[in-house]
């Protein structure tokens, strides 16, 4: 012992920072490894955690959920009408926002001035103030798309009258639905509601809608998995960069829309929205990305994370083992890039379905395949490689139809497991826009985001005892 105090001191560090810096101080040489825990340090968690790591029906029911989402192929095939796809919205007053439940005293800014819009979009309130009243009222019934096997961006507005791009998995069948992109400014996602917003819907339903109904028609249905592959060679990611993936879009679509029966200046307009909207993919991607997690949902016993999604409040998951049980934190704040003149104070949580995008393994996951990105949420581009990097310690594989040239056209990571999530301490990573906090202004900004640690900690929880009880364990 006297031999090794008097050599030079090489030290590795496990925790407390303080602990390293005194060692420093002592002119020890110490290495810090950041360390905590699993499962936030909850004892109870961590021994649920222990119990389902590498449990024989968890990887069993693992590998099922994994292998259908690899085999789902998402096509888009049609455009209907809301109440159309969602019979419930012929039975009563429903309207359809973005993230886990949430009562409307709790929503925040954005979400509450977009379902005033989406209330005087369908004639039920003439006025801002009838409209909100209706809803105190409890007239309006409001829950979550997710809810009827649809998404919608940032406050994820879906009213009865919308018209709705329908994704089918062709592996099972199952259809799911988006609403239309707006574009960017005032728009009904981040809570607009002025009349030029609700002139804009309205001119979707008679004009653009049945425009892309038609093309579909001529064109067949149209495979959304090589086009998002294509698009991630091309720079995008597929959630807040889709400028390939529109483009892509626009090469299949054009040719068929002069092709239909419609009036030249109908067709002039409706092909000038879609090329001058860089994100008019964004949805039709959500869409494809819930129909694959979707496949990959209700698989008794899996840890896979079937979906991500925010209301401007809370953040929720659901996993796959666990049906529809919703697991809630608050939302993240989103670090980011600010447009000039906003700030941090001004920005609503994280708001919005896309993030299903990084369920399904793009979006943020993809981030290596989109250094440009960086220029609109912030960092480096070896940043963002190194995001793309970082999923692979919490997901159960790769998506081989999903490749990242950037890192040597690699997998994108898929599949997160909520049990490497909790026992790494590695969250998941979003890319986003950011909302300001009041109805009505808009986006102020993009960024980064990850989701609370706390939704996988009660998942883990919850997982564990329905595993137990299935094997007549109590404990």
């Amino acid at each position: 012992m006297n031999t090794l105090f008097g050599q030079p001191l090489k030290v590795v560090n496990c925790g407390l920072v303080s602990f390293a810096d005194n060692l420093r101080r002592a002119g020890g040489e110490v290495e810090h490894v950041s360390w905590q825990p699993p499962a936030l340090g909850d004892l109870e968690a961590g021994l649920d955690l222990a119990y389902l790591m590498r449990h024989p029906l968890v990887e069993q029911a693992n590998e099922t959920a994994f292998a259908r989402y690899l085999e789902a192929q998402p096509v888009l095939c049609d455009i209907v009408t809301a109440s159309d796809a969602i019979s419930a919205m012929n039975e009563r007053k429903l309207i359809l926002h973005s993230g886990p439940p949430i009562a409307w005293a709790n929503m925040c800014g954005p979400v509450q001035g977009a379902i005033i819009g989406a209330v005087m979009l369908e004639g039920w309130a003439a006025d801002h103030a009838s409209a909100e009243r209706l809803v105190l009222d409890g007239k309006i019934d409001l829950e979550p798309c997710h809810h009827y096997n649809a998404v919608g961006p940032m406050a994820g507005i879906i009213s009865p009258s919308m018209p709705l791009f329908v994704i089918q998995n062709k592996s099972n069948g199952h259809r799911t639905y988006c609403n239309f992109n707006e574009g960017l400014g005032k728009v009904l996602r981040f809570g607009a509601n002025s009349e030029e917003v609700l002139t804009r819907l309205r001119w979707m339903k008679p004009t653009l809608a049945p425009a892309l109904k038609a093309a579909l028609r001529v064109s067949g249905e149209i495979d959304l998995k090589p086009l998002m592959a294509q698009a991630l060679h091309m720079g995008d990611e597929v959630h807040n960069r889709n400028s390939a993936a529109t483009g892509l879009f626009i090469k299949r679509i054009m040719p068929a829309l002069l092709e239909v029966d419609l009036p030249l200046a109908q067709i002039r307009d409706v092909s000038a929205a879609i090329i001058g909207n860089d994100h008019f993919f964004l949805n039709i991607s959500m869409a494809a990305c819930k129909a694959m997690m979707d496949a990959a949902a209700n698989v008794p016993f899996s840890s896979m994370v079937s979906v991500m999604a925010r209301n401007g409040v809370n953040f929720g998951i659901r996993l796959s083992g666990t049906g529809d049980q919703w697991f809630q934190a608050r939302a993240n704040p989103v670090e980011g890039l600010f447009f000039p003149g906003y700030g941090v104070d001004d920005a609503a949580a994280d708001l919005g379905d896309s993030a299903i995008t990084e369920t399904a393994g793009v979006g943020g996951f993809a981030m290596a395949s989109s250094p440009a990105i960086v220029k609109f949420v912030g960092g480096t581009p070896a940043d963002a490689s190194a995001n793309s990097r970082r999923m692979q310690a919490i997901t159960l594989g790769g998506n081989p139809a999903f490749t990242l040239p950037a890192l040597d056209f690699a997998p994108t990571a898929a599949g997160i497991d909520a049990r490497m999530v909790a026992d790494r301490r590695i969250l998941p990573v979003i890319n986003t826009g950011i909302a300001h906090k009041r109805a009505g202004v808009g986006q102020i900004g993009a960024g980064i985001t990850t989701a609370p640690m706390e939704c996988f900690v009660d998942a883990i929880r919850a997982l564990a005892s329905t595993v137990r009880q299935h094997t007549g364990q109590t404990s």
